[in-house]
């Protein structure tokens, strides 16, 4: 028997890729508006990838630009790769061509990883203890962001808890830096710890190669070593799903 999604997953399927960015970008200014009249402020952890990619670009011109008061958030990154800010593959350097410097904020307001260091767990180190005096968190409490991103890999991979790496099963740290074999580099990443205490998780999934995977993801059984993106699912917060209907094709229960 296929699993079926849980109750607390809310899955949205978007005929294009297109539709997917405009309804994910309108997802994201209501959580941060509903962020600013509760707490005066909105906490954003962003993804690497193309499709966030596309949602960061949507959010930096208008329409959307004008209807935010961007003062009020705070940027962080889920993930991020061992590299400097400028390198071509830095997760920082997409963010902020493609959304940040076209936004009216303050350089005080952004929280990167410092991925130039040269060792990986010295940067999630960092990165943690610097999320511990954002959130004015204690060691014994988790941040609780209010809206993190994530994509998708094909092998299931999400941050970057990669498939057979332990971090998937991290239990303390909030923050990982796990050498990922196939690619022979490290990440730095957050944990699911800190991943499932978010009041809001959202995936954004397009393209038919995400296809199978996230089939196996959302009705296969659990096997996390192996498919990663199946350990997200805050405990007390909710899990949606932005898919487009090519990424979305094999999952049966959408089927009449």
């Amino acid at each position: 028997m296929p699993r079926m999604p849980s109750p607390q997953r809310d899955i949205h399927v978007y005929p294009t890729t297109q539709a997917l960015l405009e309804a994910a970008a309108r997802h994201v200014l209501e959580h941060a508006r509903r962020a600013i009249a509760a707490r005066h402020s909105f906490s954003i952890a962003l993804a690497g990838g193309s499709t966030p990619k596309g949602l960061y670009a949507m959010l930096a011109v208008p329409p959307f630009r004008n209807q935010l008061d961007w003062t009020r958030i705070r940027f962080f990154w889920g993930d991020e790769r061992h590299v400097p800010p400028d390198h071509a593959d830095s997760n920082y350097r997409m963010a902020h061509e493609t959304f940040l410097r076209h936004l009216p904020i303050s350089t005080a307001q952004v929280h990167r990883v410092l991925g130039e260091l040269p060792n990986a767990q010295a940067a999630a180190d960092q990165y943690e203890a610097a999320l511990r005096e954002q959130f004015e968190v204690s060691e014994a409490d988790v941040p609780r962001f209010d809206l993190i991103l994530l994509g998708m890999g094909p092998d299931g991979h999400t941050a970057s808890l990669f498939p057979g790496t332990q971090a998937v099963h991290e239990t303390g740290r909030l923050v990982a830096a796990p050498w990922v074999e196939e690619l022979q580099a490290s990440r730095i990443t957050f944990t699911p710890v800190l991943l499932n205490h978010a009041r809001q998780v959202t995936f954004l999934i397009s393209g038919r190669a995400k296809a199978a995977t996230l089939h196996a993801v959302l009705e296969g059984p659990s096997q996390p070593d192996a498919l990663p993106a199946q350990v997200i699912g805050p405990r007390d917060g909710t899990l949606t799903w932005f898919v487009d209907q090519e990424a979305a094709g094999a999952l049966t229960f959408l089927q009449p």
